[in-house]
């Protein structure tokens, strides 16, 4: 079949194919309308690729569960929001993800914790979790905030409560694993783990 159009016309840029990659059930309710207050929640804090994905997503639930229709599902609020909260490396990987890919909220999470928080850097940090070691004149309070923040930066580590006190009670130098001892009136690790 032959191209009648002329040169100008097949240098043009295409009209279509700009359809974004997630697609937004459609939302039936009247008078829904997203406030700008709303907006403005989610760009005050929006991810560039450089921060922990996790913890922006937390915010992101925290914010948009402040905003209900009693017409409209929260996950097409959050489908319709989630670009805003987005700008730099992030807006580039949502804009390159192939358009109408994106069907729901679990998709989004699961593209974008794939995207910015890969299988490598979950094995990473889930090897610095299984062989941390208190470190030389590193107090007992630092080395717990330090052992609590590796397990705050990879929320899927998958170790029971009893493994990470294992793990971190036998990181502990002699001194401080005796005043656990102490405190805990015996060993530790002899001690039944009362879940609260």
């Amino acid at each position: 079949m032959a191209d009648n159009r002329t040169m100008a016309q097949m240098l043009q840029a295409p009209i279509e194919g700009y359809e974004d990659a997630i697609v937004v059930p459609p939302i039936n309710a009247n008078n829904f309308k997203l406030k700008q207050t709303l907006i403005n929640l989610v760009q005050g804090n929006q991810f560039t690729g450089k921060q922990d994905p996790h913890n922006h997503l937390r915010f992101f639930n925290k914010v948009t569960s402040t905003f209900r229709h009693p017409e409209v599902l929260n996950t097409s609020i959050k489908l319709l929001l989630f670009p805003f909260s987005l700008e730099g490396e992030a807006r580039t990987w949502l804009d390159k993800e192939p358009p109408r890919s994106i069907l729901t909220w679990d998709d989004l999470v699961s593209k974008f914790i794939n995207q910015f928080f890969p299988p490598s850097k979950t094995t990473y940090l889930r090897n610095e979790i299984t062989t941390f070691y208190q470190k030389p004149k590193e107090t007992f309070n630092e080395a717990w905030e330090r052992f609590k923040g590796l397990l705050c930066q990879c929320p899927h580590h998958g170790f029971s409560e009893l493994h990470q006190l294992d793990t971190f009670y036998n990181s502990l130098n002699t001194n401080d694993q005796d005043a656990l001892d102490s405190a805990a009136g015996g060993n530790f690790l002899d001690k039944n783990l009362v879940m609260v």
